[in-house]
């Protein structure tokens, strides 16, 4: 996937943060001139251009975006509260806006909506449910944009039940299709590895992970809402 241009350099942290979470690529450049001279063979992905410090240079950036040699889109600003209503004057400068802070889900949210929108550029490959979100390219794992501090096994069983809710699997069929039909670990691994991955989930989110007595474990909702 081609990076994603991102204005100003350095990247705010939390921003840089909530891209990484998303396994989202991208570049961060300092003036205009910077993004015609590093734009990728495959061009730039889009666009995120920060507003709160420098609100006039990030519109300039915006105007040379969609005006100059690089007519970027889709493009999303990132403005605060009190630069609000201001912007029903500019939108022919960007596609969309969020607000200051950033919140990592509704970020990922809106760059997925300006892609399917504008038919441009690719998003990662995510398994995601309510407030969890897992980056199947890059392991990592966040869950209210907060991330996931998960060992390889705990990260592929929670991508497991993740990508298969409301479905109610055994410990027997968890450990081969998690750990492998040549696997001879005992059906306490599976349960282990549950208790800590309810404890990394934390107090909000254990009940994401169902036990069903006598059977095994479910994630998420099953169809009757239980």
């Amino acid at each position: 996937m081609d990076p994603l241009l991102i204005f100003p350099e350095p990247a705010p942290p939390e921003l840089a943060q909530a891209l990484d979470l998303g396994g989202w690529s991208w570049k961060s450049i300092g003036d205009p001139d910077a993004a015609i001279a590093e734009e990728p063979d495959g061009g730039w992905t889009g666009a995120i251009v920060v507003a709160d410090v420098d609100p006039e240079g990030a519109l300039a950036m915006c105007r040379r975006l969609r005006r100059g040699e690089l007519p970027l889109e889709p493009l999303l600003l990132l403005v605060t509260a009190n630069q609000l209503e201001d912007l029903k004057l500019r939108e022919d400068l960007y596609d969309d806006f969020c607000v200051l802070p950033i919140r990592p889900v509704e970020l990922s949210a809106r760059l997925r909506h300006l892609f399917w929108k504008t038919g441009r550029g690719t998003r990662p490959d995510l398994v995601e449910y309510g407030p969890l979100a897992l980056n199947v390219e890059t392991y990592q794992a966040a869950i209210d944009g907060q991330p996931l501090d998960l060992t390889y096994m705990e990260y592929e069983l929670l991508k497991f039940l993740a990508s298969h809710p409301g479905r109610v699997f055994t410990r027997e069929t968890l450990l081969s299709r998690v750990w492998g039909y040549d696997y001879y670990g005992g059906a306490r691994t599976v349960d282990v590895h549950i208790r800590r991955l309810r404890s990394k989930l934390g107090e909000e989110h254990a009940g994401l992970i169902h036990t069903v007595r006598s059977v095994g474990y479910r994630f998420g909702q099953s169809r009757w809402g239980v």
